[in-house]
């Protein structure tokens, strides 16, 4: 027997987490507003149902990230998705720090 609708497995998202999601979502509709756009322009635009529009607005974890990206083309805000992690503070300071381990070790 073929199960013709198998259980979507959703993300766990802590409400830490949450909120930076919400805050994006505030953003977009703010974004949209400023541009003197609808939910039904905007969902006329992306091909997206109001009802996802309305849940990408209020940072809903089970909305397709690739819907996220959709929005922010439609609003000329994509590239800003490509900058998220780009200044990878944490991550340079522990690559600097092996990087000056292999010196020492060499060194010795």
């Amino acid at each position: 027997m073929i199960k013709t609708n198998p259980t979507k497995r959703s993300a766990i998202v802590f409400p830490k987490h949450q909120k930076v999601l919400a805050q994006l979502g505030e953003n977009i509709k703010l974004a949209y507003k400023r541009r003197g756009y609808t939910q039904s322009q905007l969902s006329e635009r992306t091909g997206l149902s109001r009802l996802t529009i309305r849940k990408i607005e209020q940072g809903d974890t089970k909305v397709s990230i690739g819907h996220y990206v959709l929005v922010l083309s439609v609003l000329g805000l994509v590239e800003d998705f490509a900058h998220v992690a780009s200044d990878d503070e944490l991550g340079r300071k522990l690559q600097d720090i092996k990087l000056l381990r292999n010196q020492k070790g060499k060194a010795e």
